[in-house]
């Protein structure tokens, strides 16, 4: 009894002296609770605009950068951008006819050279000179997905490509800067033809590449390919905060 007596007494004395722990430890639940894990796509957004932060047209990151951003694509899923095999676009009742190209917009910046990854298979080719339009095939490959991502630079290869789908697919593109018709940066589309079709004056093969000519190209500027329908579609995969 003496015991619980001294204690009555000094409850109100002591108790009123003991530190406010209830509350910080509340602020670090929530605290915690606020450091989920980061996801996939918002990753990938984070690197960007690292990689690209100092970035302009026709100047790549560094290959140290370069290399961080493709070990992100390279891990990137379908369903990291909201992609699921169920989804309207890779309807096999659509393989009858020409599918049409849909573009999910995840984010847009200017100064975001092209990386390539294919989620859900190509041809890739730059200009020896811009006059002619004769074009070298730099790479012409199969893909099946899952892949590593392509990258393509500006003076070796280009924004220039060609996928032929053998089944309905998605690539995720992180584009810098992206296209804009206003800055002179606009989506053509090309004819191409075997090198050996035809000849132009004053045009030839480089030193030493006479016996490659099945690595060539004549690409001719086309406008907008009869029955190729491009649209755009909601982006329905987890939140990008910037």
């Amino acid at each position: 009894m003496g015991i619980e007596t001294a204690l009555a007494d000094r409850k109100g004395k002591d108790f009123c002296e003991l530190p406010k722990v209830t509350n910080s430890n509340n602020k670090t639940r929530k605290s915690r609770r606020r450091q989920k894990k980061m996801s996939p796509v918002q990753k990938l957004f984070e690197t960007c605009k690292e990689v690209f932060a100092s970035a302009s047209t026709g100047i790549v990151p560094p290959s140290e950068d370069i290399q961080r951003l493709r070990s992100v694509l390279d891990d990137m899923k379908p369903e990291d951008v909201g992609l699921t095999p169920e989804l309207l676009y890779f309807n096999p009742l659509l393989r009858s006819r020409t599918p049409a190209i849909t573009y999910l917009h995840l984010y847009e910046c200017e100064n975001f050279s092209v990386f390539h990854k294919l989620l859900y298979m190509l041809g890739d080719f730059f200009y020896t000179t811009p006059n002619a339009r004769l074009a070298k095939i730099k790479v012409d490959s199969d893909f099946t997905a899952p892949c590593n991502a392509s990258i393509l630079y500006p003076a070796d290869g280009g924004n220039m490509h060609r996928f032929t789908a053998v089944t309905a697919c998605a690539v995720l593109d992180v584009l810098g800067p992206p296209y804009s018709d206003p800055d002179g940066r606009h989506c053509t589309y090309y004819h191409d033809f075997p090198f050996s079709e035809f000849s132009v004056e004053g045009v030839k093969l480089p030193e030493g590449e006479e016996e490659q000519k099945e690595n060539y190209a004549w690409l001719q500027e086309r406008i907008l390919p009869e029955g190729l329908a491009v649209r755009g579609a909601p982006y329905t995969g987890p939140k990008i905060v910037e």
